[in-house]
């Protein structure tokens, strides 16, 4: 059993807080999620997110112009230089205080932060290797609130600040002659943001009340605008007294706040985001609206526009939620939400592809295993969905919940066909399907029964009652005979469901039970109980075969209000999720801690622990607390100092006269580190948790694919056409691939005689089918060697059909390329075909009424006479050159 599962993608949370941003090309966004950070590719529908992780939740993220840098600030102002195009951290650096804003110069020279009230301005490191790549350049103060926002000029020598204390303040760089630090003032409520117009002529402030003031940069006394950076100077040198002044004010809506706003200078559109959930776009300066719309129920938190200023991005913490709007067409570029409150259960379908999750707000969502996005939604149930489970072909995905129904939901059309309830309420919390799909079991937790109904019908067939405590777990063996399910009255019990003569499998335990798995086999079951033991079952024989002690695996870290110390405390010591690997060799189990533990079967060793989340932010992550930041009032984490609630960032009412800092009785609250579920895909190759971060999944397979392949020989277009000389076409395709010369590429791949096609397929690595595959399609349409291309493709997808299957998503491009240069020669031959064929006919129709003309006049039918012409002109396309065209070699043909 391989154990060298990496982490691989982090899908079922989309958007938690802070800033969005757009990549220089404007075609993915990043977005922090908890720690993390995840890339949407919005044009080529991929998600991957960076292998990294801050100490706490991100808030503040910067991207330099270059694409080169990226800063990662979390809540305590820690923070990670990152190469972004190698995803590897470069440095660490810690700015001591939380990190409102922080922003690149235009140029990329430069990046300003905003530290409370005061402003850093420092050199951004390069590539080189320093003792210290972070430089401070100025720190300069005057704010008497915090910074809301940080935004540059376009000659990078200006940037702007504002605060919450209503005003925006203009800062050079460097020290400028005639230039001192201006304060513009106005507004009556917080500012959220400030920009200068494209060509510095301007600048556009926003406050939270919905006020846009336009100000224009003159000289006192004068109604002529200037360009600021040019400060004029009279006749005699001396200096021109300049000033800013509000030329307009208007205000966007008064029924709502401005909770995010953003300025693209390139098209002037300023973009308004309001706790309402609703969005703006206005045309500036003359703040004419162009469009708005309603798209969340909260409020949106962020907003980013792309470079081009076609895509609108927008973020809303409090439903998860991250929509891409293309305001032209109006269109939604990507729109996808995770799971706001916890995930409950995962399900991998048949094949691997998909992943199937519930969730505690009672919805149920499909993702895409590779591409790591959401395609399906299914919000029917009432309350919260506990287990999900798929049926053999995967074209159906089943839920059961609290709210007592199990409803089956058919993935072709994305509906609900099928509701299965009991004559009673219950709460259903376990659930299982035959491998034939035909029966439905589920377990309650409030009652202690098992219901049993039938697919097709939908009909309740059964209820096996017999347990004395909730029912934790079932589980269908994989050959269907029988089902086994768990409960906290300390038994497995195992029934055939369908001879209801035989004696029911009591399997008895020390300790309740919470969870139990069938090897892929069926022939041995493991189940776990509250003390942290996996106990193993021999089913034949309904005998113990052994148990792994995996208390001490699983014991997490110390919660903030616990008592004890991690290593003493009782709670959270068990597994409560197990799955056997895809070839029954290996153990998973997770539970309410931040470890995943896999095991070997048959040594019980513990061959790996995966830890899924270093994010101090969740409770339960630290081994060992400090004692320094326990306060008389409880732990200072939980107290709201900041007056903002760090979940939601929300204003805590200071409505009453002289009240500044809130309720001193308010408490946060911190999420705990756990995993609900773990399940193994069935290819073998990846497994997820559904964890508080959101659904992770560790894979084998690598981004990047390893050549193995006569590494030390010198790639060359000669050694490459001496090796197909000789006869060995498999090396000869693989080094011309590596030398990426089309030209190159084309001899070799003709020079493979056509018998030995199908064997050279078999052997092909499969680090180069996408290429080969890629190249097969593009050069189909214009080559003649029809047969001997679809030799090759059909080849190619016989003896590599799982490699292709598991990859369908990736691969779907260079697929639809293939298929649609099929298509088209099939089309084309086909015409042609056609053509000749009825214009065939059609002489022969005349052929015959010449002749039977003839035949009536004189009696003498020569058909010879009549084809002479047609014929001549068929040996005239036999011995022409390969100039002919289609129609004339089909006809000779």
């Amino acid at each position: 059993m391989k154990t060298d599962f990496k982490f691989s993608n982090l899908c079922g949370t989309v958007y938690r807080k802070g800033n969005l941003v757009f990549t220089p090309d404007g075609n993915s966004i990043l977005s922090p999620v908890g720690n993390r950070v995840t890339l949407f590719d919005l044009v080529n529908n991929k998600t991957e997110t960076l292998p990294f992780e801050n100490k706490r939740d991100i808030r503040r993220l910067a991207l330099s112009p270059n694409g080169n840098l990226l800063l990662s600030v979390d809540e305590l102002g820690q923070t990670q230089l990152v190469n972004f195009r190698k995803r590897t951290v470069l440095h660490y650096f810690n700015f001591k205080d939380k990190v409102r804003d922080i922003q690149f110069s235009p140029d990329g020279k430069y990046f300003v932060v905003g530290l409370g009230r005061n402003v850093e301005v420092w050199r951004s490191p390069g590539f080189t290797r320093e003792f210290a790549p972070f430089e401070l350049h100025r720190r300069l103060a005057g704010h008497h609130d915090d910074i809301t926002h940080i935004s540059w000029s376009p000659d990078s020598r200006f940037f702007l600040t504002s605060a919450k204390d209503m005003t925006t303040k203009i800062f050079s760089v460097d020290p400028i002659e005639d230039f001192v630090p201006t304060t513009l003032s106005g507004h009556r409520s917080s500012v959220v943001g400030a920009w200068f117009a494209k060509d510095m002529r301007a600048i556009y402030t926003v406050s939270d009340d919905g006020a846009v003031c336009v100000r224009r940069f003159r000289p006192r006394g004068i109604e002529e605008n200037l360009v600021f950076g040019e400060f004029p100077r009279e006749e005699s040198g001396k200096r021109v007294s300049t000033m800013w002044f509000t030329e307009h004010r208007y205000y966007a809506m008064l029924s709502a706040r401005v909770q995010s706003a953003s300025f693209n200078p390139a098209t002037s559109l300023l973009v308004l985001g309001f706790a309402s959930g609703v969005f703006g776009i206005w045309e500036m300066p003359e703040f004419n609206k162009i469009h708005s719309l309603s798209i969340s129920r909260k409020k949106i938190n962020t907003v980013a526009i792309n470079p081009s200023g076609e895509w609108l991005a927008f973020g809303s913490a409090k439903l998860g939620q991250l929509l891409v709007w293309e305001w032209k067409s109006e269109t939604y570029v990507l729109k996808q939400q995770g799971h706001f409150y916890d995930m409950a259960c995962i399900a991998y379908s048949g094949d691997g592809q998909y992943v199937a999750t519930g969730g505690d707000d009672a919805k149920l969502k499909v993702w895409n295993a590779l591409t790591g996005y959401c395609f399906i939604t299914f919000s029917e149930h009432t309350s919260a969905v506990t287990a999900v489970h798929f049926t053999k072909g995967s074209q159906v995905v089943l839920s059961a919940s609290l709210d007592g129904t199990v409803r089956a939901y058919d993935l072709v059309r994305y509906r609900n066909f099928r509701i299965f309830t009991s004559p009673t309420p219950v709460q259903f919390n376990s659930l299982a399907v035959d491998p034939s799909g035909e029966i439905v079991c589920a377990g309650c937790q409030d009652t202690f029964e098992i219901y049993m109904w039938s697919m097709q019908t939908g009909k309740l067939l059964d209820v096996l009652s017999g347990h004395e405590g909730p029912i934790s777990g079932l589980v269908f063996r994989p050959d269907g005979l029988s089902l086994a399910s768990s409960s906290w009255d300390k038994t497995v019990r195992v029934w055939d469901v369908f001879d209801r003569s035989k004696i029911v499998e009591r399997l008895e335990h020390n300790n309740e039970v919470l969870a139990l798995a069938y090897r892929p086999d069926g022939k041995e079951l493991c189940a776990s109980t509250l003390d942290g033991q996996i106990h193993f079952w021999d089913v034949l024989k309904a005998a113990p075969t052994g148990s792994i002690e995996g208390r001490r695996d699983i014991a997490g870290g110390r919660k903030i209000q616990d008592k004890r110390t991690a290593a003493n405390n009782s709670s959270g010591k068990s597994f409560n999720s197990l799955c056997y690997s895809a070839d029954g060799t290996a153990v998973l189990g997770g539970g309410n801690s931040k470890y995943v533990c896999l095991y070997d079967r048959r040594s019980g060793i513990l061959l790996r622990k995966f830890q899924v989340s270093k994010n101090q932010s969740l409770d339960g992550v630290q081994e060992k607390l400090n004692s320094k930041f326990m306060t008389e009032a409880g732990p200072a984490d939980l107290i709201d100092s900041d007056g903002i609630d760090s979940d939601t960032e929300k204003q805590v009412d200071r409505s009453l006269p002289g009240v500044r800092s809130g309720d001193k009785s308010n408490r946060l609250l911190k999420p705990e580190v756990r995993t609900r579920a773990v399940r193994f895909s069935p290819t073998g190759r990846q497994w997820a948790a559904a964890s508080t971060e959101g659904l992770l999944i560790y894979s084998l397979d690598d981004t990047l694919l390893f050549d193995p392949y006569e590494l030390d020989e010198d790639v060359t277009p000669d050694t490459i056409r001496n090796l197909s000389r000789k006869g060995d076409h498999l090396r000869a395709l693989v080094n011309a691939f590596r030398l990426n010369e089309k030209y190159v590429i084309r001899e070799v791949y003709e020079a493979v005689p056509p018998l030995d096609v199908v064997l050279l397929t078999k052997d092909f690595p499969e680090a180069y089918l996408e290429r080969l595959l890629k190249f097969i399609g593009g050069i189909m349409e214009s080559s003649q060697l029809l047969e001997y291309h679809l030799r090759w493709v059909s080849g190619l997808l016989s003896n590599h059909g799982t490699f292709v299957k598991t990859r369908s998503v990736a691969l779907q491009p260079v697929l639809r390329t293939l298929q649609r240069g099929i298509l088209r020669l099939h089309q084309d031959i086909g015409s042609v075909c056609d053509k000749n064929y009825y214009s065939l006919n059609y002489l022969l129709v005349q052929g015959k009424r010449i002749s039977e003309a003839e035949q009536e006049e004189s009696g003498d039918v020569n058909m010879r006479d009549v084809f002479s012409s047609f014929n001549d002109d068929v040996e005239v396309a036999e011995g022409s050159d390969d100039g002919m065209d289609v129609d004339d070699a089909t006809v000779a043909a």
